[in-house]
């Protein structure tokens, strides 16, 4: 057990800013609690693990601490020594107080040790009872600590933990950076940290502090949390159930900083009311103590002229003199040289040196003044979107002439495609809107609902539309806050069961609102209840109602859903409703959603192998949505191009796609599940096999939360197919009779939906089941001849090929894989293709004596290449290691004896004949343990024998009785 010595001193943060205390202990010192700081843990471990130092460098408030104490308990389980110290700027004046830290209770334990002068400069400056000082005593004093931590390490290594080396007093500083620039092999490790301000001074302070430490000390700099790990700290804090509009505005604000985060989320939770659509964060006055002491040094006009640079949005010298702040450039030049402004080389732009300083600035100033600064910028500023947002900032109470032309704004913030700052707009326009104007303030926050729908924002949107519904009386006003309700459940509608008969009842016998009632009610049908019949009868019966109330938009979202319907269903009719939904007139925001009929026309393509056309398409779709800013089919675009990619055998293009979705995805709580799957297809095939499984069982579990009968079976098809690679037959085949029955219960007909039928019968093969996979091959290829799904055709015909040669027809399993190889290249699926060319190289190598069986490999290991699919070329190498390693010798006593087994019970028997054990029967075969043992209880019951024992005896041609 490692002794651990400590005296540290309290700790306090730069000028009055309170740590908190659940920041600042760290739970457990557990690595998986300090989040966003894998990569910089990763490091840091590395480093300590061979023997090395670390030196932790970053701002204020940036997690050093944290990180540092999470590290040092973890490695003070390996160290027999630990040392620490933690200095405070307020004692950083008191000479050898550091020393004393390190070094005060163990000076019994190495004095000894010690030569008779250095033992006496060391207890004079430890204990204070000489008088010791560097200039006096300093060789010796120098040469004193660099004995006594070898003497330490004399008995185990010994672990220095430093927090906040920029406080050590000077001469403690000099004495161990003397030691550890001269300790060479000694087993003692520092683990330090340091504050560093800034990119223009970092480099020079860490730099400084790295001189003085052992020559092979590694550098890490903690560096700002993106917007989920800030989401992430703030629910592991307690600060959970925040709009994630607010936790972008914390995010923003704290720029990243941990501490400055939590302090904000703090805030936020203590305020008895959440701030208003454009006003900034409440900043506690913990935080706001960081900044005012700078800001007291300016003079009374930089002061304002810095207000008004914090109200606006991009300020500049020029808006700044506009907004009456003539002496603008060497007001912001005196703040400039307080660090209260930094130089922005992009542009002439006024950029606070963090944007916590605006925002304390901002906090602190009187209402009054505020509005004033605003009301300077309602005139100053050229963009009418910041025109009118600062005039309603500048405006108490209502006013029908503000609230237009917020709306104004609001309107033209959407066709920029800045949903998010509409709907703020559209916030405040209902705020100064009179409650007998029209429209009417319930019918622009309805507006504003759907602007946060689009921006991805569902919390924002589901919280306006239910304080709408607590007091809206007009149908129109209901019903859409009732959809804005529904939508904002995104896959989990089953939660929102209750919202219909109350949506359809405010509708009354208005077509218009019954049109967007009934299309939703389309949705419930497909994803609750999982059938595709019905949600086609909804949405065409929702277009009919739409066309009568000439809603043109709902009617050509329920097109486009009859379309999704009959795609998958393999209905005959869909080219011609694909058609309809693409008729003109067009709305162009529902063209290119991801419920709109460019979606449906781009999921056609990809089941009718016209791969190219459905690249371009969703490449269209993706770019026209990202010009809108409409999150939540930007999330769903990238997942279908992925899909686009990964089909072509584009592996790492798909995977870094899938990723990019996924990331998204999470950051805005949108499509998580749907995002999982992908992401797990592409690490199958061009990543992780291990990541793939995490990601499907993710998937799964998503949707079986959500209810989600339509995703359940595309994750339960991503879940098969990730076994399959990881090599557990077993359990694909398990998931893959699940989406089986689930996709015959929904109606579903089409195999290129999920093109899941391969892996079954694949995956059936290898589990000594040929007959189910051939049942499967045939079902599927019925379906697949119907629609034309070549692609699918071929695939099939591989798993078939696969089943001839189980039962010995190696010449008929050739031509089929040969056929569906060329077949798969002609139509561009280039990963099914390297499938197709490994499964005739597999099939070569069971030919004793054929020299074909490596160069069919060499193709194989070629074409997986060209995809850059990493798994399965792992999977090649290890079956030519296993060819490379000779045949298992067939049994010689009773060459008949295993005539009657299927191809994969034979192998499996003659690798027990050979010695080899499960485990290694499974690792040679690609399949699970569990699959080996399944296989041998089949084996021992049709042998009629009890035992491994047996097999080998049955080898050997002895008896069994």
């Amino acid at each position: 057990m490692a002794r651990c010595l400590t005296l540290a001193r309290t700790r306090h943060s730069e000028g009055a800013v309170t740590v908190p205390r659940d920041f600042a202990e760290s739970a457990g010192f557990r690595s998986d609690l300090v989040i966003g700081r894998e990569e910089s843990f990763g490091a840091a471990r590395e480093q300590l693990a061979r023997g090395g130092s670390v030196l932790l460098h970053g701002p204020a408030g940036i997690g050093k601490s944290t990180v540092l104490r999470t590290l040092a308990a973890e490695y003070a389980r390996t160290s027999h020594t630990v040392l620490r110290c933690s200095a405070t700027e307020s004692e950083s004046h008191l000479p050898f107080l550091a020393l004393a830290d390190l070094l005060g209770l163990v000076l019994d334990d190495v004095s000894q040790a010690l030569p008779a002068a250095q033992r006496t400069a060391l207890e004079s400056a430890l204990t204070g009872r000489g008088e010791s000082t560097l200039q006096r005593d300093g060789l010796a004093l120098r040469l004193a600590v660099l004995s006594a931590l070898r003497a330490l390490a004399a008995a185990g290594p010994v672990l220095v933990v430093a927090d906040d080396l920029q406080w050590l007093d000077p001469a403690s500083a000099e004495l161990l950076g003397f030691a550890a620039r001269r300790l060479g092999e000694t087993p003692v490790r520092l683990l330090c940290a340091v504050r560093t301000e800034g990119p223009e001074t970092e480099d020079a302070a860490y730099d400084r502090h790295l001189r003085a430490s052992p020559p092979d000390t590694r550098a890490v700099r903690l560096g700002p949390l993106t917007r989920a790990q800030v989401a992430t700290l703030l629910g592991e804090r307690g600060y959970a159930g925040l709009h994630r509009a607010t936790v972008r505005d914390i995010h923003r604000t704290s720029g990243g900083n941990p501490l400055f985060a939590l302090e904000l989320g703090r805030a936020l939770a203590e305020s008895p009311a959440a701030p208003r659509p454009g006003e900034p964060l409440p900043v506690p006055t913990s935080l706001r103590a960081l900044v005012l002491s700078r800001l007291e040094m300016l003079s009374d006009e930089a002061r304002r002229t810095l207000l008004v640079a914090s109200a606006g949005a991009r300020p500049t010298p020029a808006l700044l003199r506009a907004a009456g702040r003539e002496n603008a450039e060497a007001e912001t030049a005196q703040a400039a040289a307080l660090g209260l402004l930094a130089t922005d080389p992009e542009g002439p732009t006024v950029r606070f040196a963090h944007p916590l300083i605006s925002a304390a600035l901002y906090a602190e100033a009187p209402a009054p003044e505020r509005r004033a600064a605003h009301a300077a910028l309602s005139t100053a500023a050229s963009d009418p979107i910041e025109r009118a947002r600062h005039l309603a900032l500048a405006t108490t109470g209502t006013d029908p002439e503000v609230a237009a032309r917020l709306a104004e704004a609001a309107s033209l913030a959407r066709d920029r495609g800045a949903p998010s700052v509409a709907a703020s707009l559209g916030l405040l326009a209902a705020r100064h809107t009179p409650a007998d104007s029209v429209p009417g303030p319930d019918e622009r926050r309805v507006a504003a609902a759907e602007d946060a729908i689009t921006a991805g924002e569902q919390d924002l949107a589901r919280d306006i539309a239910r304080e709408v519904l607590t007091r809206a009386t007009a149908p129109g006003d209901r019903v859409r806050a009732w959809m804005v309700v529904i939508e904002a459940a995104g896959q989990a509608i089953g939660e929102v069961d209750a919202v219909f008969p109350q949506a359809l009842a405010d509708a009354g016998d208005d077509p218009r609102l019954l049109a967007q009632v009934h299309y939703q009610l389309a949705w419930r049908s497909l994803v609750v209840q999982g059938d595709f019949a019905q949600g086609r009868e909804e949405a065409a019966h929702a277009a009919r109602l739409a066309a009568r109330g000439a809603d043109r938009r709902t009617e050509l979202l329920a097109l486009a859903f009859q379309a999704q319907c009959e795609t998958l269903m393999g209905h005959p009719d869909a080219p011609a409703t694909i058609g309809r939904a693409l008729a003109e007139p067009q709305d162009p925001r529902v063209a290119c959603h991801h419920n709109g009929a460019g979606s449906s026309r781009f999921r056609w393509l990809v089941m009718s192998d016209r791969l190219a056309e459905a690249r371009t398409t969703v490449t269209t779709l993706l770019r026209e949505v990202r010009r809108r800013g409409m999150a939540e089919s930007e999330v769903h675009y990238l997942r279908f191009l992925a899909e686009t990619e990964l089909h072509s055998g584009h592996c790492g293009r798909a995977l870094e796609l899938a990723r990019e979705s996924l990331t998204l995805a999470r950051d805005a709580g949108i499509g998580e599940g749907a995002g999982a799957m992908q992401a797990a297809l592409a690490e199958a095939a061009g990543g992780d096999p291990g990541r793939a499984l995490e990601l499907a069982r993710e998937a799964v579990r998503r949707a079986e939360e959500d209810g989600d009968a339509v995703y359940l079976s595309r994750a339960l098809a991503a879940l098969g197919h990730a076994n399959l690679v990881a090599g557990d037959a077993g359990a694909a085949v398990r998931a893959l009779r699940r989406v089986r029955e689930l996709e015959a219960g929904a109606g579903i007909t089409d195999p290129a939906r999920g093109r899941w039928q391969g892996d079954l019968a694949e995956a059936l093969v290898r589990t000594g089941e040929p007959a189910e996979a051939m049942d499967v091959i045939e079902v599927s290829r019925a379906h697949a001849l119907r629609l034309g799904r070549g692609s699918v055709l071929a695939v099939l015909d591989r798993a078939e090929a696969l089943v001839r040669a189980d039962r010995g027809e190696h010449r008929a399993a050739v031509a089929r894989l040969t056929s569906a190889r060329e077949r798969l290249a002609g139509l561009g699926y280039g990963l099914e293709e390297a499938r197709a060319a490994f499964a005739l190289a597999e099939l070569h190598a069971e030919r004793p004596g054929r020299a074909r069986g490596a160069a069919s490999y060499d193709e194989a290991t070629r074409l997986f290449r060209r995809c850059r699919a990493l798994p399965w070329l792992e999977r090649v190498e290890a079956a030519v290691a296993a060819r490379s390693a000779g045949p298992p010798p067939a049994p010689a006593a009773t060459p008949d004896g295993l005539a009657g087994l299927a191809a994969m019970e034979r192998q499996v028997a003659a690798l027990v004949m050979e010695g080899a054990t499960n485990r290694e029967i499974a690792a040679r075969l690609f399949v699970s343990v569990k699959t080996v043992e399944a296989t041998l209880t089949r084996v021992y019951r049709k042998l009629g024998i009890r035992s491994r024992v047996d097999l080998v005896r049955l080898a050997a041609g002895g008896r069994t009785d």
